[in-house]
C-alpha cells in the first residue's frame, strides 16, 4: 500500500516545496489537484521524479456533470477529457470524479440530474478506458453534495454506469457523517473500491478525532483493497472548502500529515493477520 497526500490541502504552495516536504516525511506520492492551468505535465514529472514521488491520483476542479443545463454539462465533460489526457501524461492511474461540491440540492429533479451524471460518467469512462485509466466516484457527505452520499448509493451508481474502469472513492471523513458502519461500507464497496481518503472525524489528523482507523484498515484488508491511501486532512478552523484557516495553518497541516502517516502505518502493521510463528 502506498501513501500520498492530496496537495490541495497545502493551498497555493508551489509543487517544489510540497514535493520536498512529502519526500522527507516518507510519503510515496501525491494526489495532484487537477488545475490544468496551474501545472505542466513535464514540470510535474521532473519535480516529482527528483523527489522519488509519483502521481498516485488526480482530483478534479469543481465542475458539474449533473447540471440541468446542457452547456454546463458539456463544459464539465470537456474538462474531464482534458484532465484524462493530463493524467496519462503524468502517469496517474486513477482520476477521481464527483458531483459539484457545495451544491446540496437538485436544480431540476433529482432523477433527471442523476441520469445526467450517469451519462456524463459513461462518456468520460470511454476515453479513460482508451488511456488505460480508472475513474473513482467520490462519495461526499450531504453537506457538500446531493449525489452519492453513501457507499450503497455509489455501488448502485457504478453498476448503472456499467464500465469496468469506473469504481468508488471512499473517504473516512465523509463516512463518519453518512455511514452507520464505516468499516462495513468498505466491505460493501469491495472490489469496486479504487481509492481511499483518510482524515479523522473532525477532518484533522488521523488520531485526533473519533474514527476507528484500525477497524477501517482491517476492513481494507478484508476487502482485498490493492490501492493507495491519500491523506486529505485540513488545519483546525471553519470553512471546509478552503485549506487556509489563519496564521500557522500550513505548519499545522504539515504536522497533521506526519502524524497521520505514522499512525496509518502502525495500524497497517496491527491489521496484518498473524503468521504461522505467531499462532
Amino acid at each position: 500500500m502506498k501513501y500520498g497526500v492530496c496537495n490541495w490541502i497545502f493551498g497555493a504552495e508551489d509543487l517544489v516545496s510540497t514535493a520536498a516536504f512529502l519526500a522527507e516525511a516518507g510519503f510515496d506520492g501525491v494526489e495532484l489537484e487537477g488545475g490544468l492551468r496551474r501545472y505542466q505535465a513535464d514540470e510535474v514529472n521532473s519535480i516529482l521524479g527528483d523527489n522519488g514521488l509519483a502521481v498516485l491520483s488526480l482530483t478534479p476542479e469543481d465542475v458539474d456533470l449533473a447540471h440541468p443545463e446542457a452547456r454546463v454539462r458539456k463544459e464539465a465533460v470537456d474538462y474531464y477529457l482534458r484532465l484524462l489526457d493530463f493524467a496519462a501524461a503524468v502517469g496517474a492511474p486513477v482520476v477521481s470524479c464527483h458531483g459539484a461540491v457545495g451544491r446540496v440540492r437538485a436544480l431540476a429533479g433529482y432523477e433527471e440530474e442523476y441520469q445526467h451524471f450517469v451519462s456524463g460518467v459513461r462518456h468520460i469512462a470511454t476515453r479513460a478506458g482508451e488511456l488505460n485509466l480508472r475513474l473513482a466516484m467520490e462519495v461526499l457527505n450531504r453537506y457538500e453534495s446531493h449525489l452519492l452520499n453513501t457507499a450503497t448509493q455509489a455501488v448502485e451508481f457504478v453498476e448503472e454506469v456499467g464500465a469496468p474502469n469506473v469504481g468508488i472513492l471512499l473517504d473516512a471523513y465523509h463516512m463518519n457523517i453518512e455511514e452507520a458502519d464505516p468499516a462495513g461500507a468498505i466491505l460493501d464497496a469491495g472490489g469496486r473500491l479504487f481509492l481511499f481518503h483518510a482524515a479523522d472525524s473532525n477532518r484533522q489528523a488521523v488520531g485526533r478525532g473519533h474514527s476507528d482507523f484500525l477497524a477501517l484498515t482491517r476492513a481494507l484488508g478484508r476487502a482485498g483493497y490493492p490501492g493507495d491511501v491519500i491523506l486529505e486532512c485540513t488545519s483546525t478552523g471553519p470553512d471546509p472548502f478552503t485549506p487556509i484557516k489563519g496564521e500557522g495553518w500550513l505548519a499545522e497541516v504539515r504536522q497533521f500529515t506526519k502524524e497521520s502517516l505514522r499512525l496509518l502505518k502502525g495500524y497497517a502493521d496491527l491489521a496484518q493477520p498473524p503468521g504461522k510463528d505467531d499462532c
